[in-house]
């Protein structure tokens, strides 16, 4: 499997990454999110775009990412505007989808950028191809907020994600049970002796899921997502004890 470096970062190799959400409403409150990191627990910010009350003017979010490229120096910068149908706060025409992040890739400001797998086709296809040229690395991701597909359906996403050009792959589901948590550690497993060429991303979501979030060097997830002050997602770990947990789990891996 190919590694992705950014910056000092080598994602999909040992211990997962741990990447911290961005998820202030203004940009006060994105500020003193950032002021809150704990850097040495950090090796990726998100900003999630939608959660901003300017995200649908493009000179605004520009102007707030170079703030934030400012502030956090060499962490690599991951830009996501998540759509309401996978979790995120705002709907967004795939027009406007498509420029917003179009401007943002040619900012030069931001490392990666999350594509969502489910988007057209054709701007999905131009969204990549622009990232490949401009150096930015892609996610292309799917969120379920609702249920946990069958294993096999999880393999064949992130497979369809790898086929179209992804640098990484990601997929979140909720489960309604523990056997649901079971399935996507299997799908991650099974991806990850068969399937993957690449680095991907897998969890499950909720308190329930929340094993899914440090297991990763075990099962084969490059990235686990952990809490600061709010989070993203349900389930996110605040991201100082993830650290701990990712340590002692990569440890015990040693000793065995």
């Amino acid at each position: 499997m190919k590694s992705v470096t950014i910056g000092n970062i080598t994602i999909g190799e040992g211990i997962p990454k741990i990447c911290v959400p961005i998820v202030g409403v203004t940009e006060q409150d994105i500020l003193q999110q950032i002021n809150q990191i704990d850097k040495e627990c950090v090796d990726l910010i998100e900003w999630r775009c939608d959660w901003y009350e300017y995200c649908f003017d493009t000179s605004k979010v520009l102007q707030t990412l170079s703030v934030i490229k400012n502030m956090v120096k060499q962490i690599p910068i991951l830009f996501t505007f998540r759509t309401e149908k996978e979790g995120g706060q705002k709907e967004i025409s795939q027009k406007q989808y498509e420029a917003l992040l179009l401007a943002v890739i040619k900012c030069k400001k931001v490392d990666m950028i999350d594509i969502e797998l489910f988007t057209d086709s054709i701007v999905l296809n131009s969204l990549l191809q622009k990232a490949k040229q401009y150096a930015v690395k892609t996610i292309v991701s799917n969120h379920d907020f609702k249920k946990t597909p069958q294993e096999n359906e999880i393999i064949s996403r992130l497979c369809t994600m790898q086929k179209l050009g992804a640098d990484i792959t990601k997929i979140a589901v909720m489960p309604q049970n523990k056997k649901d948590v079971l399935t996507l550690l299997c799908a991650t497993e099974q991806m990850q002796c068969q399937y993957a060429d690449r680095p991907f991303v897998t969890m499950s979501m909720g308190n329930m899921g929340g094993i899914s979030r440090i297991v990763g060097e075990i099962f084969g997830s490059a990235i686990t997502f952990g809490a600061v002050q709010k989070s993203s997602a349900p389930g996110q770990i605040e991201a100082k004890k993830l650290k701990q947990l990712l340590q002692m789990i990569h440890n015990s891996m040693i000793e065995m």
